[in-house]
């Protein structure tokens, strides 16, 4: 039975608006209606508004660019040097845990592939897979003692995103677009960029219980229309566009009036207008045939072990250019080795292999980008962070593989008022375990909190019942970090 007052069709157009409001991302202003009168101040107040926020306390950072390694790089074969490793290849690893990982290990240390040597001032070590990021040390702020509570890729990335592995709650991208708005109404504030989606897919950059504005715009690097529904209807003229979302707005809104209460509703007339607005916008965005031929060599847009992943790392430039608050890019490769499309890093059969190619499709776009950043000005102001979901194990999954470790990993930040040259944290001498100076993800979503303005005790949603935050009853700053 239809609810009273209610077309018999209601059930039909609220299934296309829910899958069209979802097509285009999430993004436009909910003031716009609510200054058109179309929205009760408590339902604009429940939605939730978009336009910029003053933050908790003064920022070092404007903008996030979240440089993503889906599949994890091992923290040995990386950033994490452990001489001992090395010297007793192939021994007995005392206290390893053959179901530490997703599979089970040998229990016998694998020493790594890769020659390490220190580089910067601050004497930082890396291995040689890195010729292009390792020059950028003294700028980037390590943290050797990350860990995380799962073993399997699609609940650790949950993890690193919400702060949780259930499916369900909000990605910090979304608290970060709910606590401080969009510096530019044309354009999305939080974009996710991808090649393949890595495992788990949407839910693990889903903006949960917050109201649908906060969720992201996704952009596919492999695609020759990156941001899908985005172009205008041949034959369809600028003006009929307009029309009918003014027809569509004017339809909605009395249908509105009788579910007061529904933010998801006010989430979808929001997405039709920011996709209008981003129809010119969003175009010029992503035109990298505007830059040099100059800049395209440095990111190596032309090279096809690098093009995927440069032309993420240039396209994130040019959105926080503009005023995107949160880029995170899941890097776009093609694998290799023990690794696929969506988890790239995953070396479980040959972790010389799979970490070489895995770093040559990532390193010298990510070098170029750090440069070009503090060559504009940006850097100053862009939080850039580097890691995977978790580590990998330093005793061996068959003979030259290893197997996900989620008791220790390394990730690094530069910029957005981070400490260059900062050493943080370590694991035992094997690598095996964070031992010292430990860091949850909720550490790590405090501190990006932080950078940004926000307490992230002070920034809360009311939901069930519950004031719910990022960092859930956990978390702490790491002010060691800190300019």
């Amino acid at each position: 039975m239809n609810p009273p007052n209610v077309p018999f069709n209601f059930h039909a157009r609220r299934a296309f608006l829910r899958q069209a409001g979802l097509g285009c991302g999430s993004l436009a202003l909910t003031s716009l209606l609510s200054d058109e009168g179309l929205l009760s101040s408590a339902q604009a107040a429940d939605a939730g508004s978009l336009q910029p926020k003053a933050p908790h306390f003064p920022a070092k950072a404007k903008a996030v660019i979240w440089l993503f390694m889906p599949g994890s790089p091992s923290q040995v074969d990386t950033f994490d040097y452990k001489p001992i490793l090395q010297a007793r290849n192939g021994q007995k690893l005392a206290g390893a845990d053959p179901k530490t990982g997703f599979f089970t290990t040998s229990g016998k240390v694998l020493a790594s592939p890769f020659k390490f040597k220190q580089y910067g001032q601050s004497g930082a070590w890396a291995s040689e897979i890195f010729p292009h990021m390792t020059r950028h040390v003294d700028e980037m702020a390590f943290i050797y003692s990350c860990y995380s509570r799962s073993n399997n890729h699609t609940p650790a990335m949950l993890e690193m995103n919400s702060g949780v592995f259930l499916q369900g709650r909000p990605c910090v991208g979304s608290w970060v677009t709910y606590g401080l708005g969009t510096l530019n109404s044309n354009l999305p504030g939080f974009v996710v960029m991808h090649g393949v989606k890595p495992r788990g897919g949407n839910p693990i950059w889903a903006p949960g219980f917050l109201p649908k504005v906060f969720q992201p715009t996704p952009i596919d690097g492999r695609s020759a229309t990156p941001i899908a529904n985005l172009a205008r209807r041949k034959n369809f003229t600028q003006a009929q566009q307009r029309t009918l979302l003014d027809v569509l707005k004017q339809t909605n809104a009395e249908h509105q009036q009788l579910r007061p209460h529904e933010a998801d509703l006010a989430a979808r007339l929001e997405s039709f207008e920011l996709a209008y607005r981003m129809q010119s916008a969003a175009p010029e965005a992503l035109d990298l045939g505007k830059e040099s031929a100059g800049t395209h060599k440095a990111y190596g847009t032309g090279l096809k072990e690098t093009q995927l992943v440069a032309k993420q790392c240039l396209t994130a430039r040019r959105l926080i250019e503009r005023g995107v608050r949160f880029v995170q890019l899941y890097a776009a490769t093609n694998g290799g080795g023990g690794g696929v499309g969506d988890v790239p890093w995953d070396g479980h059969s040959d972790i010389g292999v799979n970490h070489r190619i895995a770093a040559k499709s990532v390193d010298q776009p990510i070098g170029a980008l750090l440069a070009d950043l503090k060559a504009r000005g940006l850097l100053d102001t862009t939080l850039v962070i580097w890691g995977g979901e978790f580590g990998r194990t330093s005793d061996s999954q068959g003979s030259k593989g290893r197997d996900h470790n989620p008791a220790a990993f390394t990730m690094w930040m530069a910029g957005g008022g981070i400490k260059g040259g900062v050493h943080y944290g370590a694991s035992d001498d094997f690598g095996y375990k964070a031992v010292e100076n430990r860091v949850g993800v909720n550490d790590l979503h405090a501190t990006i909190l932080h950078l940004l303005g926000l307490d992230h005790e002070r920034l809360t949603y009311r939901f069930n019942g519950r004031d719910y935050r990022l960092t859930d009853v956990a978390g702490n700053v790491i002010r060691e970090l800190l300019v």
